[in-house]
């Protein structure tokens, strides 16, 4: 992000939009010490929109702050199956992303931008009710069911309203760091990053009342990372077999429970080395890694950097 100017957000409302998904990206990017972001609210043209669960919207702005955006979120809209959206929305997505800015579709937002043509080719993702509608309707889309998000670099999209927060906190995480996104998680009062991979929905023909144990695991993980966790401590914690905690964990967070380890020890050390002076070695023992080459080997091998690289570009004065 260039510490220049404010980076610039458009939350585009169009007509059926939900208002759970209209207001996520606004306040998430809301400006703030800590967020340099500036956020406008528009439509296809200033006014009224009318939208979705008996509420409408009054929006200050029209297409032209697409054209002003360095990312536009569109949020989700009811029926989006039935008609594309008005030529002249598709034309200013298309010029938004032609320019370099990043398109964020949350939920059904995502038929917004099938119809531009940019996700053709492309993983994506919406709620899973539309799953099979977007597939039918865009068959060009390779679309996924089994996600909360898709980062496809310039074009991402995102599951249900809820998971319209994982998106936003992704965006942080990409723009300022995990620090910043952890601050803003607090904030929300919101899980600090659930990754893309993890189910959305998985449907069961007899419910598995697991769900608070598993949760409850990984945060009693998340304070002890600098132990030994295998298969078995975590297995243990959850009073379940191994097997029975390897297939459950996998199904809600799309890790198998040693990847889900190794990505939460590689993010608290991105937080350590944006907000502390410890040196790698250090970071390496107290994030359960043990040396500073294995932390500079799974930091390559999971962000394609090195931790001196990785301090250097999140750490900002203050």
């Amino acid at each position: 992000m260039s510490a220049s100017r404010l980076q610039r957000v458009a939350v585009l409302v169009l007509a059926g939009a939900k208002p759970l998904d209209v207001g996520i990206p606004a306040q998430v990017f809301t400006t703030r010490a800590s967020m340099p972001y500036e956020v406008r609210m528009c439509g296809a043209a200033p006014g009224l929109v009318a939208g979705g669960d008996g509420l409408s919207y009054h929006v200050a702005h029209g297409l032209d702050a697409l054209a002003w955006a360095d990312v536009v979120f569109v949020p989700g809209y009811r029926f989006p199956d039935r008609d594309d959206p008005p030529p002249e929305v598709v034309d200013a997505l298309i010029g938004a992303h032609r320019r370099g800015a990043r398109l964020a579709a949350i939920s059904t937002g995502a038929f917004a931008l099938a119809a531009t043509g940019l996700l053709d080719g492309r993983r994506a993702t919406t709620h899973w009710h539309y799953t099979r509608a977007l597939a039918a309707r865009y068959p060009l889309v390779r679309v996924d069911e089994n996600v909360l998000f898709v980062d496809e670099g310039s074009v991402l999209t995102s599951a249900g309203a809820a998971s319209g927060i994982d998106l936003c906190l992704h965006l942080l995480r990409r723009d300022l760091g995990v620090a910043a996104s952890n601050h803003a998680a607090r904030r929300l009062v919101a899980a600090p990053y659930r990754s893309g991979g993890q189910a959305q929905y998985v449907p069961r023909s007899v419910p598995e009342p697991l769900g608070e144990r598993f949760a409850a695991t990984r945060q009693w993980a998340l304070h002890r990372l600098g132990e030994h966790l295998s298969l078995g401590v975590l297995a243990r914690h959850a009073a379940v077999s191994p097997r029975t905690f390897s297939r459950r964990f996998a199904e809600d967070t799309g890790y198998t429970p040693m990847q889900w380890v190794m990505r939460a020890r590689i993010d608290a050390a991105r937080e350590l080395l944006e907000r502390s002076q410890l040196s790698v070695e250090q970071i390496a023992v107290d994030v359960g890694l043990g040396t500073g080459a294995n932390l500079r080997l799974h930091f390559q091998r999971v962000l394609g950097t090195s931790p001196s690289e990785y301090r250097r570009t999140f750490t900002r004065g203050e």
